[in-house]
């Protein structure tokens, strides 16, 4: 029988992590915490590992890994569930976390050969003896800390691409879901027994930091933006490359000529799924005036039938709940009205869903990222007023455009690294698109070809195949062939066109 802890808050006793419900602190399980030697020792069992995994070749490790996607999708409600107990989320949208997960884990393996495999290039002409080759080699073993609101489809991003790749992976989940990460390296272990191709080391910042520095080759991170300098600072010390994912402040955009009721949807999805702890999802809303009133009347209808402990679960980290209080205090505090929920919304471990409008700009409800089940709602002269509020952030993740005529150049004008049109968050679902952010949000990328890119090295070969009509690499080169070098440069580049 489980025991009952403080909800949600990880705690540490004899050297082993306790895992517990954030909403009634149940626990959800236990596991080992690693020390840096621990650390260091795992990375060395995978340096070994990858080498092994390398040479199954991008068929052999495509056949294990949607072994693995298949087992994921067979036993998706034991996933499900166990991450509703460690996280608190409904069980609704855990579910729909795995199908996201199991589309990259399908993907990547599936194209990583025509992306990452060897090809010659075109040879050019001042070295028409040479023909050049592009390959791409893995780093060997790529460290990957992941976030806790959504422990399983934002690790496995590049978790499925430094796989496919050719990498093993030594994975630190958040010490908030550490559980569910260790499921899903046991369930990797399943299908590849031979080799710990996927370890888990699990723990608090250390275990992050010690990760960083234990010799691995990249590191992929998600969480905040101040953590994600703190390893971006670790991983500096070793010259290791990062690909960082972090915080933001996504923007919906809703123009004179869009489907109303379909933005107010997509608005209430996108601010309130997981309870609002989405790093892309969208906690402002910029709606032109003519559709203003009837869009925050719509948003307030349908916002307003969400439940707190059915549709919005609670806040995993308990500390948030403090933040997401001061944002809203200090919205109305600066004359912005709650046209749904406001000050009393926030009764710990949940917050009640908050529709808040005549948010000054300079609030940290519209500056900061309040994580939690809030949207403001500005009202906007045009879609050019609204782009311009929209950019007004050092944040730079996702956002979405809803509207006709000119919601795709809206969506190009955006500063961000995914864009929605008449749709919200559906960019993180599609495989085949790469996922990132720009500013305090990051930089690097998952999913897609760009992902797979992060996770190998591009190595440039050429091969002299003939004899030098024009020597140039040689100090036996006479002033005759460097008057035809340059002959031949003009000819051929000294015009413009």
């Amino acid at each position: 029988m489980t025991a009952t802890r403080v909800p949600g808050v990880p705690a540490i006793e004899d050297g082993v992590l306790i895992s517990t419900n954030p909403a009634t602190g149940e626990e959800a399980g236990r596991v080992p915490v690693a020390s840096a030697e621990a650390t260091v020792a795992a990375v060395r069992k995978a340096r070994e590992a990858g080498a092994w995994w390398q040479a199954l070749g991008y068929d052999g490790r495509k056949d294990r890994m949607l072994r693995w996607r298949s087992l994921l999708v067979q036993r998706i409600d034991e996933l499900a569930q166990l991450t509703s107990l460690e996280t608190g989320k409904p069980n609704a949208d855990a579910i729909m976390e795995i199908v996201a997960a199991v589309e990259h884990l399908d993907w990547a393996p599936r194209h990583a050969k025509k992306v990452l495999g060897p090809r010659r290039t075109r040879t050019r002409v001042l070295l028409a003896e040479h023909t050049g080759h592009l390959e791409y080699q893995p780093y060997g073993v790529v460290g990957v800390i992941g976030p806790w609101n959504y422990p399983i489809v934002t690790p496995i991003g590049p978790i499925s691409g430094a796989l496919a790749a050719g990498n093993a992976v030594v994975f630190k989940p958040s010490e908030y879901t550490p559980i569910v990460g260790q499921w899903l390296v046991d369930t990797f272990a399943e299908v590849v027994p031979e080799q710990p191709v996927l370890q888990a080391v699990h723990g608090l910042g250390d275990v992050g930091a010690a990760l960083c520095r234990s010799g691995v080759g990249k590191v992929a991170f998600t969480g905040s933006t101040a953590t994600g300098k703190k390893v971006m600072a670790a991983c500096a010390k070793n010259l290791v490359p990062v690909v960082i994912e972090a915080g933001g402040k996504d923007a919906l955009i809703v123009d004179a000529d869009a489907d109303i009721p379909a933005a107010a949807d997509a608005a209430v999805w996108g601010g309130m799924t997981n309870a609002g702890q989405t790093c892309i999802g969208i906690e402002r809303v910029y709606a032109v005036a003519p559709v203003y009133d009837s869009l925050v009347k719509e948003i307030v209808a349908r916002a307003g039938k969400l439940r707190t402990g059915e549709e919005i679960g609670p806040i995993t980290m308990p500390k948030q709940i403090d933040i997401i209080r001061e944002h809203i205090d200090d919205a109305l505090a600066k004359g912005g009205t709650a046209v749904l929920g406001g000050a009393g919304a926030v009764q710990p471990p949940f917050v009640a869903p908050t529709v808040l409008v005549d948010v000054p700009a300079d609030s940290s409800e519209i500056r900061d990222e309040t994580f939690g089940p809030t949207l403001t709602i500005t009202k906007v002269a045009d879609a050019d007023e609204a782009i311009r509020l929209a950019n007004d952030t050092a944040y730079g993740l996702g956002g979405a455009v809803f509207g006709k005529r000119n919601a795709i150049r809206i969506a190009r004008r955006l500063r961000s690294g995914m864009v929605s049109v008449n749709s919200t968050l559906t960019f993180v679902g599609m495989g085949n698109l790469p996922f990132g952010g720009v500013g305090d949000s990051g930089f690097g990328r998952i999913h897609g070809e760009d992902g797979l890119r992060e996770f190998a090295r591009p190595k440039s070969i050429t091969v002299r195949r003939a004899k030098s009509l024009l020597p140039s690499t040689t100090f036996d080169r006479t002033p005759g062939q460097i008057r035809q070098i340059v002959k031949a440069v003009k000819l051929l580049y000294g015009r413009r066109s």
